[in-house]
């Protein structure tokens, strides 16, 4: 299993709350519904910022 640091799944967290309000938005600009996409937008903002998250999957 994938290990994630504090830090990134306070990320997470934090998106997946946005996203239950209603105010996270996608790239494109469009109001997220899937929590599978708040999952990968918080570990993605998580890479950015250079904390330990594994790879992607290609």
């Amino acid at each position: 299993m994938a290990k994630y640091s504090e830090k990134a799944q306070e990320y997470v967290e934090e998106n997946m709350r946005e996203m239950k309000e209603g105010k996270l938005k996608s790239s494109s600009g469009q109001k997220v519904t899937n929590p599978k996409q708040a999952i990968a937008i918080g570990l993605s903002e998580a890479r950015k910022d250079g904390l330990k998250v594994p790879k992607k999957k290609d």
